[in-house]
């Protein structure tokens, strides 16, 4: 059991007068010689008194004279130096000075009890010093302003700067070039390190997107996807890159294979996720002319380019939309009309509570070109019908109020729509693999898609019709990388490949892509297999040469003989013509001729396929690395465009004139940290200020006072 603080100091010699009146009688009866040049030279006394080693003499401008001053190394406080050269007042001060009290007692870290409701792990942020490191507090202060998009003059604040002194007399103000200086050198640190981690990854899967700022300078984030060696889904944005114009297709390749050769990863690449722009066509046609004349085109390049998922369901959904451009419109105007008066908004609200209709969904205004953004606006809307109307009743200028007919029509919207809205957030997703994902989801898009094209409604029908001809555009041809991404989820295997199929495609074309898959499965698992001996074999090699060597000597065996006997030559004769062993199965033979996972629908919303290759890597040698390198392929640009977000709080109205090398060096350093640190939702996005101010408290806390633990506990 420790002993409590309190007793620490008790039982610890504390800094008291009597110690240095006996130190003060010690250095008055020893002299020494001391030279000052020359042999008739002066007796001097040696400064052997506890107090040099606290105190610094230093020089301060005073009415236009310099003065020279004691000072204390712990709480900085100054003193005069008397003209007699005693330093009794100085011992008086430590006997004070609860900086250098916690020094001389030896009291060390405070063991407070853990933190309750962690910050999802940002309690490494925190330390409990028992001295003062204005460098660790810079640290902090550096990731602050990265992860929270800090502007760097905050740190010259008045009250910023206020608080911090507040906190910790020993805190010196930095200022925005010192702490731009530090946001460079951490990324150049935390750069190293990704570096490092990237030389122990095969396989590494792209996503890209461009984007253009406020300062009509365009940009292209570049993100990589790859699987660690814990089986852990990562993800790393290594380039916010300042693109020159114009922004062709084979100006944004050439950034992205030189951003490749600047990181190392240039043979590692073994797809890239692209929207379905034009230009984008053209960007890896030229990467994968490049990466086939390095003889480095991963899996014979039979799926090279992933088109954006998420982009494709966008453009379905914006098409079957235009047939109910009137209704949208109204409803739009209705929340626009509403939302821009507090006043009209208040009134919403007491009809709805009137009606006892909860509020607590509320009114959204749509993105036009996001799909998603109009579908949560229309059911949200759909909730406050009967308020729309009793609301028309009470204002005389509110012109947009929905029919019931549209009303109506808005529901079955609605409901169609929530598929959708429901397949586009699991392909957003960049934590967990998504290729796997991709054909289940798509046969329910399907199967909506049909049963709305043959529905009664004429609206809904041309509606399904529209939306069913860019399905069939541009996911009417079998998608090789998703099915074999299917295949190696072992909740599906080959049983959903024959079940989807003949619900997406005609009899013969679904037959003609079940074999296309069986063969392509086979022919990358070869390339697997024939990677995995090569390997094997170049590794063993030295191994195999001394096993012959010592068994060249010992051929013998037990009974000393060199050669083998007559009798064992004509038993491995009979062995070979009766042979009545099976040949062995290979993996994925096995792999695929097992049942395939079984779960509740709980227990197969949480399934990860990455553990479970992880447990089975084993038994499955070759097609585990298979599944590796292939379920680390994103369906999405998602992880690229979020970027921009931030590109955009990074390169506000007020920072418009940060350089693209800092906005990359901001955007990419941000990313690192939130991965290292687990991804932090909004409401943890206060960790790390909060734990600066924590650690400056605590590092205070310390050094004046003495605990005894009912003190702490009421602190805690």
């Amino acid at each position: 059991m420790s002993t409590p603080i309190s007793q620490q100091s008790n039982a610890t010699p504390s800094v008291n007068e009597s110690e240095f009146q006996h130190e003060e009688h010690e250095e008055e009866n020893e002299e020494v010689e001391v030279e000052h040049g020359g042999p008739n030279l002066k007796r001097g006394r040696k400064k052997i008194s506890k107090v040099w080693d606290v105190f610094e003499v230093i020089e301060e401008k005073e009415h236009n004279f310099f003065v020279k001053k004691h000072k204390c190394k712990y709480c900085h406080r100054k003193y005069t130096i008397s003209k007699s050269g005693t330093t009794t007042h100085l011992k008086r001060h430590l006997v004070e000075c609860p900086y250098y009290k916690n020094v001389a007692t030896k009291q060390s870290t405070i063991n407070f009890l853990p933190i309750e409701n962690d910050f999802q792990g940002m309690s490494s942020y925190v330390s409990y010093p028992s001295t003062f490191d204005m460098m660790k507090i810079r640290d902090i202060i550096t990731k602050m302003v990265i992860v929270h998009e800090y502007p760097f003059n905050m740190v010259e604040h008045v009250w910023f700067n206020v608080l911090l002194k507040t906190m910790n007399p020993q805190y010196e103000k930095i200022s925005r070039n010192t702490i731009k200086n530090d946001c460079m050198k951490l990324y150049e640190h935390e750069r190293e390190k990704l570096i490092k981690t990237l030389k122990h990854v095969d396989r590494i899967s792209l996503t890209s997107d461009t984007w253009t700022s406020n300062q009509t300078i365009g940009y292209m984030c570049l993100t990589i996807h790859f699987i660690d060696a814990n089986w852990k889904l990562q993800k790393r944005i290594i380039s916010f890159y300042e693109l020159e114009p114009p922004h062709t297709g084979l100006v944004i390749s050439d950034a992205i294979f030189d951003c490749l050769l600047d990181w190392g990863i240039q043979d590692k690449v073994s797809t890239i996720t692209l929207d379905n722009a034009s230009s984008n066509d053209v960007v890896a046609r030229h990467l994968k002319s490049n990466f086939e004349s390095r003889d480095k085109l991963h899996f014979k390049g039979k799926f090279f380019h992933i088109q954006c998922c998420a982009h494709i369901l966008n453009l379905m959904v914006q098409d079957g939309l235009k047939e109910i451009e009137e209704i949208i419109y109204r409803i739009r105007e209705s929340v626009k009309y509403l939302k821009k008066s507090p006043g009209r908004l208040h009134k919403f609200g007491e009809i709805a509570r009137q009606l006892n209709i909860s509020t607590k969904k509320g009114l959204c205004i749509d993105v036009p070109t996001r799909w998603n953004s109009t579908y949560n606006m229309i059911d949200g809307a759909i909730v406050f019908q009967s308020v729309f109307d009793q609301y028309a009743v009470r204002d005389a200028n509110y012109k947009w109020l929905p029919s019931f007919d549209d009303w109506e029509k808005a529901k079955k919207i609605a409901e169609f729509l929530e598929v959708f809205h429901d397949v586009t957030h699991i392909f957003s997703g960049t934590l967990y693999p998504t290729a796997n994902l991709f054909l289940p989801e798509i046969w329910k898009v399907k199967e909506v898609l049909d049963i709305h094209a043959e529905s009664s409604d004429y609206f809904m029908q041309r509606m399904a019709l529209l939306m069913r001809g860019k399905f069939d555009k541009y996911w009417g041809d079998c998608n090789m990388l998703m099915a074999i991404s299917a295949v190696l989820d072992p909740r599906y295997k080959m049983v959903l490949i024959n079940f989807c199929f003949h619900r997406i495609y005609s009899n013969s074309e679904s037959e003609r892509n079940i074999l296309e898959v069986k063969q392509t499965l086979w022919e990358i698992y070869e390339m697997y297999a024939t990677e995995q001996v090569s390997h094997s074999t170049s590794n063993s090699a030295h191994e195999v040469t001394n096993i012959s060597m010592a068994s060249s000597s010992n051929t013998c065996g037990s009974y000393g003989k060199k050669y083998k006997s007559k009798g064992r030559s004509e038993f491995d004769d009979f062995i070979k013509q009766n042979n009545t062993l099976q040949p062995m199965k290979n993996e994925l033979e096995i792999y695929l001729e097992e049942d395939v996972v079984r779960f509740g629908v709980e227990t197969d919303s949480t399934f990860d396929v990455l553990d479970w290759w992880k447990v089975n890597v084993v038994k499955f040698r070759i097609l585990s690395k298979m599944a590796h390198d292939i379920l680390s392929v994103h369906v999405t640009t998602v992880a690229s465009e979020s970027a921009f977000s931030a590109g955009g709080r990074v390169l506000d109205k007020y920072r418009s004139s940060l350089a693209p090398k800092t906005v990359d060096a901001l955007v990419c350093t941000s990313d690192w940290l939130k991965a290292e640190h687990g991804n932090m939702k909004s409401k943890v996005k206060s960790s790390i200020i909060f734990h600066l101010f924590i650690s400056l408290l605590l590092i205070s806390i310390t050094h004046l006072f003495v605990f005894d633990f009912d003190f702490i506990f009421i602190f805690l």
